[in-house]
C-alpha cells in the first residue's frame, strides 16, 4: 500500500492518556487509538482528509502530518 501522509506525534504526547483519547475522538477518519499509549492506525492513514483536527490537540508542533506526496511538507499547527 502506497502512502500518501505520514503521522508524527510527539512521544509526551502520545503517552498522555487524556491527549491520545483526545486525539482518537476527533479524527474522523479513525487514525488514532488510544489506549495506554496512542496508537496511529497505519492501514487508515491514506483515509485522511487533512481536517487538521488532530493539530489542535496538544502544543504546537506536537502532532504532525507530513505530505509524502509533496516534498515532505509538514501539516501543523505553528501557534
Amino acid at each position: 500500500m502506497a502512502l500518501f501522509i505520514e503521522v508524527v506525534v510527539d512521544p509526551a504526547l502520545a503517552s498522555d492518556a487524556a491527549a491520545a483519547k483526545k486525539l482518537a475522538e476527533v479524527c474522523p477518519v479513525d487514525i488514532f487509538k488510544a489506549g495506554a499509549k496512542l496508537e496511529i492506525v497505519e492501514k487508515n492513514l491514506d483515509e485522511c482528509t487533512l481536517c487538521e483536527l488532530c493539530l489542535v490537540v496538544g502544543k504546537p508542533g506536537q502532532v504532525k502530518v507530513k505530505k509524502l506526496y509533496d516534498g515532505g511538507a509538514l501539516l501543523e499547527r505553528r501557534a
